[in-house]
């Protein structure tokens, strides 16, 4: 015992947190201790590597523009969410599953701070617009990129962030499920903040009346957002305590795709929005354009010596904000004109 306490007494802060996470988290958490680099680094005496993680990406250029990137709507009140709005929620969300489940809750909002620093200007709109143009573009593919090689300047190392952080970022949508239990929380919550606060957006925009839910969907979740991600998040944890894998029941899963059919059909496709999405989609397609035809007119720290792939232009556009997305397409293709 005494060995015992004199080893303690040396340690660090961050051992102690490792230590506590030993005892305290479920057999199913992810341990910080356990979390692997491609490049080795020597570990912060304050912070386990889960916490560097989400601290690098917060203090990241790309984590920043979101506050500049569209949500649901374009150009937005001050009172409607941002894609950086919008990630604070799913982190916020996220812990609150992770901490009932006794998982690891710097894990969770390491994956939910990075989970959308790929998408691009006008938000899914922008994401099409590009994969018209190139055939193939995804924003978690590109988050992942963005993290794993277009930070600090494009040096190749990007942020160097844990693998189960990179791996939670790659899948909280598309085909690849997370291999770790916090990834496949924000893979759920992740929907669930955007339905439920998208639902409040429409409601503010007057889109959408709370007697034009679905009777399934106000039965199963009310139909205020704050019932309606209380009825979710009670459902995946009382579907996943002590179990290997995050799940929710078959009543709520069901009830959750009949409340995003009704969110597509209501709000994302809905005719009142379609005017602005095409000319979001245009702006992007013509930036693009304009891109690979004059290279050299991309701003980027990276020296290229005048020479950019498809790739770097696709990477370049993909980065943008809606305002500066719309400033560029304004000085390309708008005539200046003195009144």
């Amino acid at each position: 015992l005494d060995t015992a306490e004199a080893q303690r007494g040396t340690m660090n802060i961050r051992e102690r947190i490792e230590e506590r996470e030993d005892m305290i988290l479920s057999p199913y958490a992810a341990r910080s201790s356990m979390a692997l680099r491609d490049i080795d680094e020597e570990p912060d005496p304050l912070r386990t590597a889960f916490q560097r993680d989400r601290d690098r990406i917060i203090h990241s250029k790309c984590f920043r523009r979101l506050k500049h990137k569209t949500q649901v709507y374009i150009a937005p009140g001050d009172h409607y969410r941002t894609r950086m709005t919008h990630t604070l929620e799913v982190g916020q969300i996220g812990r609150t599953v992770a901490r009932a489940l006794r998982l690891n809750e710097d894990l969770v909002e390491a994956i939910a701070m990075g989970h959308d620093v790929g998408h691009t200007p006008f938000g899914h709109v922008g994401e099409y617009a590009l994969r018209d143009m190139v055939g193939h573009f995804n924003h978690n593919e590109q988050s992942l990129r963005m993290v794993e090689v277009l930070e600090k300047h494009g040096n190749r190392q990007g942020l160097n962030l844990t693998k189960e952080v990179r791996d939670g970022i790659l899948g909280h949508t598309g085909p690849t499920i997370p291999s770790t239990l916090e990834g496949q929380i924000i893979r759920i919550v992740d929907r669930i903040a955007y339905l439920c606060h998208d639902y409040d957006d429409a409601q503010r925009a007057g889109m959408l009346e709370a007697n034009d839910l679905p009777e399934e969907v106000r039965f199963y979740f009310g139909d205020t957002p704050s019932s309606m991600i209380t009825a979710m998040v009670k459902d995946m944890v009382e579907q996943s305590l002590d179990k290997p894998a995050i799940q929710m029941s078959a009543d709520i899963e069901s009830t959750m795709n009949v409340f995003r059919q009704f969110m597509f059909k209501n709000v994302y496709l809905a005719p009142a929005l379609i005017p602005d999405r095409k000319k979001a989609a245009h702006v992007v397609k013509n930036l693009l354009t304009y891109f690979m035809e004059h290279p050299d007119d991309i701003e980027t720290y990276v020296e290229r010596n005048g020479v950019y792939s498809t790739v770097d232009i696709v990477d370049y556009v993909a980065g943008l904000t809606d305002q500066y997305a719309i400033k560029l397409f304004k000085d390309y293709f708008i005539p200046n004109i003195t009144l």
